[in-house]
């Protein structure tokens, strides 16, 4: 099994370092890591180092740096436009998305949401968001972060301009007749990509997105909390990232 990755604000350049706060909680009381094995250590940003375990104290992880890896973002980049799912179905969305290789979701207030991020709530929800991306960033053994998007309630006229600023923008519809899996991409840029709600995408906002292309993945219709990660998949294939 590889070593476990865990999360700090910035690496030192080498020699020694106290892994505590919330990661050394969880590296030393919750996973009970031990003198002598082995973890990584990652900035999010995409430098890596292994080290060595030294000590463990209370919610603390003296630690030995080894060599350190420095690993280019992404291009293209993957960014997914997802309508806002109601319940735990966003969240889940994002912890698959982020585990496949996502590199930035963009909550999305659809006409047909039923969830709605407005004021406080919606900066809770997105904090879950980004909460989730971080953790399941961790168990894949990411080096980017995957960012989340800052407007928490993203009308359907800001998502368009940003469809319009993309190398390559595309909308998964059920009644598209070209598929994700034969679609020209581009060498570099952001590819984006639009998952509608539950209901779907309304033909008025299938209108205003006219700088994408309708695709589909195949005969089934999915969840859109299951949607992105299968379309994210064939675009990981593609790109050679798999």
């Amino acid at each position: 099994m590889s070593a476990p990755l865990f999360l700090v604000d910035q690496l030192p350049a080498g020699g020694s370092f106290v892994l505590d706060g919330p990661e050394g909680h969880h590296a030393a009381d919750v996973q009970r890591v031990r003198a002598g094995e082995r973890l990584m250590l990652g900035d999010g940003r995409g430098t890596r180092a292994v080290a060595e375990v030294v000590a463990v104290g209370r919610g603390r992880v003296d630690l030995a740096l080894g060599d350190v890896d420095v690993v280019a973002e992404p291009d293209p980049r993957l960014v997914v436009v997802q309508g806002l799912p109601k319940g735990d179905r966003g969240e889940l969305a994002v912890q698959a998305m982020t585990e496949v290789g996502v590199d930035e979701i963009v909550p999305w207030a659809a006409a047909r949401s039923v969830a709605q991020w407005r004021a406080e709530r919606g900066h809770r929800a997105r904090a879950k968001w980004v909460a989730t991306a971080r953790e399941a960033a961790k168990q894949s053994r990411r080096a980017w972060l995957p960012r989340i998007g800052g407007d928490p309630d993203l009308s359907t006229k800001l998502v368009a301009e940003r469809l319009r600023r993309a190398a390559a923008a595309y909308v998964l519809h059920e009644e598209a007749d070209q598929r994700l899996s034969a679609v020209p991409l581009p060498d570099a840029g952001d590819i984006v990509l639009v998952i509608g709600p539950e209901g779907g995408i309304d033909d008025r906002e299938l209108l205003a997105f006219d700088a994408a292309v309708p695709v589909r993945l195949g005969a089934e219709v999915l969840r859109t909390s299951t949607a992105g990660v299968a379309a994210l998949a064939v675009l990981a294939t593609r790109l050679g990232r798999w």
